[in-house]
């Protein structure tokens, strides 16, 4: 992801620089555009695999048994169907680019630049797969943490610690 992200932002600032020199690159749109896409198909992956996409934990969360694991299993069939869609259609893609090539590099062959919707369906499939049994643990109850600042009632104290006149 740092490679990606790296490799974006070197392009973009070369492509602007050349760009106020008055001598713009032919090849810089199309090939940041290339990265972009790369870069959030993969940090999609990445995300699912720490279960950080949007959604309602605090709804899921506060369900208990068999209705939050019927709810988590349904979402996850949603979510991983859509994805099989989504890598079918890009194998689908790939064979229609077939010979094509990048409009400003045509060295470069046009499958190389769409290989990223098949194999980022692949790796978010993987990744829901691996996180399931995280989403599937009930959660924890959290114990309010003592802080130096919160006040507890004192035994001593009949109002329950209200010190006020």
């Amino acid at each position: 992801m740092l490679v990606l992200m790296a490799s974006l932002a070197v392009v973009v600032v070369v492509g602007v620089g050349f760009r106020k020199a008055g001598a713009s690159l032919v090849w810089y749109d199309e090939v940041a555009s290339i990265l972009l896409a790369w870069l959030t198909y993969y940090g999609a992956a990445l995300a699912a695999l720490h279960r950080a996409h949007i959604g309602m934990p605090t709804l899921v969360d506060k369900m208990r048994g068999t209705l939050r694991k019927v709810t988590v299993l349904a979402g996850e069939v949603c979510t991983l169907a859509f994805f099989g869609v989504l890598t079918w259609a890009g194998i689908r893609v790939l064979t229609v680019l077939g010979g094509t090539t990048l409009v400003s590099l045509p060295s470069i062959p046009m499958w190389v630049a769409q290989s990223v919707i098949p194999i980022g369906g692949v790796l978010f499939i993987v990744a829901e797969l691996l996180s399931i049994p995280d989403a599937l643990r009930e959660p924890v109850e959290e114990v309010a943490a003592a802080s130096p600042f919160t006040v507890t009632p004192s035994a001593e104290e009949p109002d329950g610690g209200d010190r006020s006149p």
